[in-house]
């Protein structure tokens, strides 16, 4: 099994910065992409950004420029630094990993932490 866990939501002023980290633990072997994706009240949920195994990297269309994902491998934690938050960034943000497992890929997620953005 593989347990994403979360931090660093909160709630801020438009304009400002938070960052997320999420850590992973268990069984990491093969985990080929690990990422964020945000759902905001009755909306489905949205990629934010991911980044895989070979470092690449994807964005959603509404956070280019403003978000930047980065990992630390030697501590299995994903980061997701947000800056100019607006109050459409209001969401719960949710940590993703996927793996290989066998000949099945597996999706693993995290509790979620919440983002809100005041105006």
């Amino acid at each position: 099994q593989v347990q994403l866990v979360e931090s660093g939501g909160g709630l801020v002023q438009a304009g400002g910065s938070l960052r997320l980290s999420c850590v992973v633990s268990g069984s990491t072997r093969g985990l080929s992409v690990i990422g964020w994706y945000r759902q905001a009240p009755a909306d489905r949920r949205e990629l934010v950004a991911v980044t895989y195994s070979d470092g690449t990297t994807t964005y959603g269309d509404s956070v280019k420029g403003r978000f930047t994902i980065s990992r630390d491998n030697a501590k299995n934690t994903v980061f997701l630094q947000m800056n100019s938050l607006q109050p459409e960034d209001t969401a719960v943000y949710y940590c993703k990993s996927r793996g290989l497992r066998g000949v099945v890929w597996q999706d693993y997620w995290g509790q979620g932490t919440q983002v809100t953005v005041s105006s």
